[in-house]
């Protein structure tokens, strides 16, 4: 399951945006500092209408969406990296994370305090990304001191130590440990640090609901700043949020058209997400069930049915596919196949984006 942490100074509205994205979370989102002790976890079904689609297409008797874990981790405050705040046990859930949402604040509110007395995007990301670049290096220089007896009789561990060397430059630098081009074998010796500046980051501007539709000047602040990291970047209201919990359907997509937008938060955040890791879903359906399966670009047709079951990847053999667009256009899978655009395809097909698939495979 594709695992999120929510990240921010305090106050910034973080534990609000993830209550509302998993409604029924008991994270405290209290008007000061610290009020997430231990980091909240729930987990939200990815929203997709191909799937209501292909259920009633297929008479299926269950939907099973794919879901992402969203974890809400406690204010970070500028000397983290040396135990200030809650320190240390901040930095070790983020190493745990697919991916980093950092809540950076872009509202004005005198009810809720700011623990730098003001509203400033650049400069309250610049105090989490510094902390995670302190801890980063610090990391690094234990690592490679550790690793100075095996560099005698280890090629694995020279290899280590230069690319850390290469990424230590960088944090010198000011950059983060993901701008760093690295090989297939250096990626896998430094994954077990967990580097926190290697995850890839979405800025998530927190505005007001007046503000969710065209932004305002501190969340035009965020999107440069997140080009110029090449990082994605979404515009959230929590406020919105906490109230499209309490709406039904109709009564959501109302109030988002009130307001200028065409989805809540949660699609938004979800969608870059799965931009920013290259993440792609296919679907398989039935009168039993249609599910989403969440699988990484450039998958080809065996490793997508190794995500259902390793046995199914083992002894793959073919997979009938359809585009999910073409099978609603046709209405049933029977007629599809009359038109001839139900395709068989090998080992080597690379899966598409909607692709709905069977496997065949040898037991």
């Amino acid at each position: 399951m594709l695992k999120a942490g929510i990240v921010g100074l305090p106050n910034v509205g973080k534990s609000t945006l993830f209550n509302a994205l998993v409604a029924n979370a008991q994270a405290q989102a209290a008007n000061f500092p610290f009020c997430t002790i231990e980091p909240n976890v729930g987990t939200v079904s990815v929203p997709d209408e191909r799937l209501q689609q292909l259920a009633e297409l297929s008479s299926s008797q269950e939907i099973v969406p794919t879901r992402v874990e969203f974890v809400d981790i406690a204010g970070l405050v500028a000397g983290a990296s040396q135990g200030e705040g809650l320190g240390n046990k901040f930095l070790a859930n983020i190493r745990e994370v697919d991916a980093i949402v950092h809540v950076v604040r872009c509202f004005e509110d005198d009810d809720v305090i700011h623990v730098s007395g003001s509203v400033d995007p650049g400069r309250d990301a610049e105090v989490i990304n510094l902390e995670l670049a302190l801890a980063d290096a610090s990391q690094i220089e234990k690592r490679r001191e550790r690793l100075k007896k095996q560099m005698r009789t280890s090629k694995e561990a020279q290899i280590e130590d230069a690319a850390l060397e290469r990424i230590a430059a960088v944090l010198d630098g000011g950059g983060a440990a993901r701008s760093v081009e690295i090989s297939e074998e250096e990626a896998a010796l430094i994954k077990p640090l967990g580097l926190l500046t290697a995850k890839p980051i979405i800025y998530a501007a927190n505005v007001s609901e007046d503000d969710l539709a065209g932004g305002n000047g501190f969340s035009e602040a965020v999107q440069a700043m997140a080009a110029k990291e090449s990082a994605e970047t979404v515009r959230v209201s929590a406020q919105v949020e906490a109230e499209l919990i309490e709406l039904g359907d109709e009564e959501r997509v109302d109030y988002l058209e009130g307001l200028g937008v065409s989805e809540g938060g949660l699609q938004s955040l979800i969608r870059a997400t799965y931009s920013l890791l290259g993440l792609r879903t296919y679907f398989t359906t039935g009168e039993k069930e249609t599910r989403a399966w969440t699988i990484k670009a450039g998958m080809t047709a065996p490793q997508a049915a190794g995500v259902i079951h390793t046995d199914f990847e083992r002894g793959f053999i073919r997979a009938q596919t359809i585009g999910c667009k073409e099978l609603l256009s046709a209405g049933s899978l029977n007629e599809a196949k009359s038109k001839g655009q139900l395709r068989s395809e090998g080992k080597d097909y690379v899966v598409a984006e909607g692709d709905v698939m069977e496997f065949l495979f040898n037991v």
